[in-house]
This record gives structure tokens, C-alpha cells and sequence, in this order.
């Protein structure tokens, strides 16, 4: 199983609308590397989903469904969307300050690569996140 980062600002669309939603599609990614992320998603691989712009913390653990298809918003065949349903809300949501404090997390692409919107998250730093939110 591989282990990812999705953002989502919160005023657009919050963990609270995911869960009531039960799943949703990931569109509108228009950028190579994200997309590329999307593209190496598998069903069942976990993803932290993080309230970007506002909030800035990892509130829960979204799960793939379904795998890479074409973005229904686009014609252009480049781009993806990934299906996520909702697998966990933190017990305590971690934030961007926790983070960046931790040096353990130092490389996280959340810190290296902070506009990424789609990104890998190590298992290692998986298990630091999962241990700060108290899971």
C-alpha cells in the first residue's frame, strides 16, 4: 500500500462535506506532478486529507476507490480524477506547525513542496503523523 497527501481548501470542500458525501471524485488537478500521483493511486491506498489556505492541519484519512480516470471537467485526455471515500477522521488533527517543528518530517513533500496538491507521504512519515494525532 502506498500512502499520499490530498488538499483540499476548506471553504470549497471540508472534510465535514466529504463525510456527509460518503465519496467523491478528485478533478480539476492541473499539474503534471500531481497528476502523475494520481495516476500511481491504487485502490485501497490511504491518503491524509488536509485542509489547505485555511485550517492549514491533516484532518482524516481518505481512501482510494477508484483508480485514475479520465477528469470528467476536461476533454484533454491529460488529465485524471481519482475516487476517495472517507476512511477516518483524526482523533486530532495535525497541523502544518507540528510538521514543520518535527525534524523527523523535514522532507515531507508537505514541506518541500508545499503547492503541491496531490503529493507521496512516506510510510515512515505516515507513522509520525498517524502518532501526533494520537491514532
Amino acid at each position: 500500500m502506498a500512502y499520499w497527501l490530498i488538499k483540499s481548501e476548506p471553504f470549497k470542500y471540508s472534510w465535514d462535506q466529504f463525510e456527509k458525501d460518503k465519496q467523491t471524485f478528485w478533478d480539476g488537478v492541473r499539474n503534471y506532478a500531481a497528476r502523475n500521483n494520481l495516476r500511481a493511486m491504487k485502490k485501497g491506498d490511504l491518503a491524509f486529507f488536509y485542509h489547505s489556505n485555511e485550517g492549514l492541519e491533516i484532518v482524516g484519512i481518505a481512501k482510494v476507490a477508484k483508480e485514475a480516470y479520465q477528469d470528467p471537467t476536461t476533454a484533454e485526455e491529460a488529465w485524471v480524477a481519482v475516487d476517495f471515500k472517507p476512511h477516518k477522521k483524526l482523533k486530532k488533527p495535525v497541523t502544518l506547525a507540528q510538521i514543520k517543528a518535527d525534524p523527523r518530517l523535514a522532507n515531507m513533500d508537505l514541506i518541500r513542496l508545499g503547492r503541491l496538491s496531490v503529493q507521496t507521504v512516506k510510510e515512515e512519515e505516515w507513522e509520525i503523523v498517524m502518532k501526533m494525532s494520537n491514532e
